[in-house]
């Protein structure tokens, strides 16, 4: 197996590691088909201890990154809950993103140009299996604490239900155990505003961008609430009758993704997102909730327009002795983000408890 680092992107100093691992052989995704030359992109902070009992496993969210010490400031870092002093963490770049897995803009082996819309639709249940993967390559037994928030708390309750034994601790934050019919439509007008450009089914790695830009505007809404947008983007004179400050906000929201994404792998990753269901090919969702053997937190936000405060409520009420936590963010779903201090304290809290649970146990058995 395979494993290129890219050496700029290496800072051993900060013990933080950017690397791609190259699969070997064909990867087959839950629908059948194969994808050849699969590669991961991936990031690792701090070391493995010897007991290999210190990993923190990071699932990131629709249009993130493997750098979550860059979009999860606060959280994680050199002086956070989750450092590499004491950690080893992990977050690794999903199927089909554009932060250096294989993706639509990869080279199709068959052809040798970019896949754009022949890429194979893949599932939240190809994320995981993605990242087994790398967890073999990179000689990961156990992971001690799983966390992810929305696409990413999706995939982190569907690899505690393949993978039970392996995942001790567990997080799950603005998430659901299948995505709803309203988080669909939401997902569905997106790509119904990046089919509208022509130039999406053009074949070219900015194809669609106008319609992401789009795109971008209506997810927005979904991500924050009506509370956010009085509280930045108010007027502060009366005489306006354009040019408004919220109309220049999803403007520049827009042009931003738009400099740092594709359309294509947006596009895959709404129809990724829409697949969740843990329910699928198994006997039904509640039975699959039960599977999970992980001491878990579930969070929900209780302004959380996109994913409502009852599908967390749903997730900790089926999950075994899950804890349940209702973060109020005037942010709304991106509240998961940038209320890094509540999170911090609630989650530091959930691990200081789920360590005296198992040193009772373990006295309790000697």
């Amino acid at each position: 197996m395979q494993n290129n680092i890219n050496n700029s992107n290496t800072d051993s100093s900060s013990k933080n590691t950017e690397a791609i691992y190259n699969y070997p052989k064909a990867f087959k995704l839950e629908n059948g088909k194969q994808i050849r030359n699969l590669e991961i992109a991936y990031r690792t902070y701090g070391k493995l201890n010897k007991k290999k009992d210190n990993v923190i496993w990071v699932c990131h969210a629709l249009t993130a990154n493997a750098d979550v010490f860059e979009w999860w400031d606060g959280l994680f870092g050199e002086n956070a809950l989750f450092n590499p002093n004491d950690h080893y963490i992990i977050c690794a770049n999903v199927l089909g993103s554009h932060y250096g897995t294989t993706s639509p803009l990869s080279k199709n082996p068959t052809t040798g140009l970019p896949y754009y819309l022949a890429f194979p639709q893949f599932t939240i249940r190809d994320f995981v299996s993605a990242h087994q993967l790398l967890a073999i390559h990179l000689g990961i037994e156990g992971i001690k604490l799983l966390i992810g928030g929305s696409l990413g708390g999706q995939q982190a309750v569907e690899w505690s239900i393949i993978e039970p034994n392996k995942i001790e601790n567990l997080v799950l934050i603005a998430t659901n155990a299948a995505h709803s019919p309203w988080g669909i439509a939401f997902n569905e007008s997106q790509r119904l505003a990046i089919a509208t450009d022509r130039t999406f089914f053009a074949n070219q790695p900015n194809g669609g961008s106008k319609g992401l830009k789009t795109a971008r505007s209506i997810a927005l809404l979904s991500y924050r609430t009506y509370s956010a947008y009085g509280n930045t983007q108010v007027e502060s004179i009366n005489d306006k009758s354009d040019n408004f400050r919220a109309s220049s906000y999803q403007n520049y929201q827009g042009e931003k993704l738009i400099n740092r994404f594709n359309a294509y792998s947006y596009y895959y990753l709404t129809k990724a997102m829409d697949s969740h269901n843990v329910g699928r090919n198994r006997k039904s969702i509640v039975d699959a909730l039960k599977l999970i053997k992980a001491n878990t937190l579930v969070i929900g936000i209780e302004n959380d327009l996109l994913f409502p405060i009852t599908e967390q409520q749903y997730l900790a009420d089926h999950i075994d002795g899950a804890e349940f936590f209702n973060l109020h963010s005037d942010y709304g779903h991106d509240g998961f983000l940038i209320e890094t201090d509540t999170l911090t304290n609630v989650i530091g809290n959930f691990i200081r408890e789920s360590r005296d649970k198992k040193i009772i146990k373990l006295q309790h058995t000697a």
